[in-house]
């Protein structure tokens, strides 16, 4: 694995890389702060007047799942969350005309003994594309509060070109959208939907956890094994995600290889371009039909698209 630093390259170089499995870390810009101060502010609103990266201590995990319930979509669809990823992909060269992106998640880390599932899931190893996603998505993660390495998330680089037995296979992200998605703040003590795990035990190392600073972002492939480092560091950690798919990536099918995949249905719906947040021509998804896409069912994450979108 190469590990990129404020590298200069080109978005189609820089995308290249990271089909190849390396990743990229760029410090803070000003779009990227700006929208980790937005989150912020709604993150400390809604707590107030508590800590929010103290939380755990302060309030049974009941009541904390309701805010969060209420805290993560208000992020995720506000104009302005979009606004500032649209400036953050200028600068990082990106085409706006051919770069798509899914609309930002608000994630949590609680130390484990206070809530890993559900809301604030933590997630088991795995790789993106175990939950439909194409070999062609970008995925770009960056801290909201200051974070330490035993809150992050690590990455299991020997497995970036090794399959893994896994459940993928049972995994339909229509279906998914359908139920799974709908109750994630239901499973509060445990976890008990269905999604795509490793089957076999794993050697976890080595394995690279990146340490950003609060707006540093880091660039990775979908196709990378990463996992949620358990919290033991005593603070909830704050993080935003987002990710990206490229047109001509899209339509000529070019990613990260796939090893181990065997999720159905597929997440193209969901990204929308950086121009004018419409969605990715039909004929560019259909060329991800699989077969279950007569059962479609649009993710809450992505607006605009409906029932009378499917095939």
């Amino acid at each position: 694995m190469n590990l990129f630093y404020e590298s200069p390259m080109e978005d189609a170089k820089r995308r290249a890389e990271l089909y190849r499995g390396s990743i990229f870390v760029y410090s803070p810009s000003p779009s990227a702060l700006k929208l980790c101060d937005f989150a912020r502010e709604l993150i400390e609103t809604a707590f107030r007047p508590h800590d929010p990266r103290k939380v755990q201590d302060k309030m049974p995990v009941e009541r904390c799942v309701e805010i969060l319930a209420e805290l993560k979509p208000k992020f995720i669809h506000h104009p302005r969350s979009k606004d500032l990823i649209k400036a953050m992909l200028s600068e990082r060269g990106c085409d706006h005309e051919k770069t798509y992106f899914d609309v930002p998640r608000l994630r949590t880390a609680f130390p484990s003994d206070y809530l890993s599932s559900g809301i604030a899931y933590a997630f088991h190893p795995h790789r993106d594309t175990w939950y439909s996603a194409p070999g062609s998505q970008v995925n770009w993660w960056m801290p909201v509060y200051d974070v330490c390495p035993d809150n992050i998330m690590a990455f299991h680089p020997r497995y970036f070109s090794e399959a893994v037995p896994n459940s993928s296979g049972t995994y339909n992200y229509y279906e998914w959208n359908r139920t799974g998605r709908q109750s994630a703040a239901a499973n509060v003590k445990e976890d008990v939907r269905v999604q795509p795990r490793p089957q076999a035990p794993l050697d976890p190392d080595p394995q690279i956890r990146v340490v950003t600073n609060v707006g540093g972002v880091m660039l990775f492939s979908a196709a990378q094994l990463h996992s949620t480092v358990p919290n033991t560091c005593g603070v909830t950690r704050y993080s935003i995600d987002f990710r990206t798919v490229h047109l001509d990536d899209v339509c000529n099918r070019y990613g990260a290889a796939n090893v181990d995949s065997a999720a159905t249905g597929t997440t193209m719906r969901d990204y929308i371009r950086a121009t004018d947040f419409a969605h990715l021509p039909e004929e560019a998804v259909a060329l991800y039909f699989d077969g279950t896409e007569a059962e479609f069912t649009a993710s809450p994450a992505a607006p605009g698209v409906t029932e009378k979108t499917k095939a």
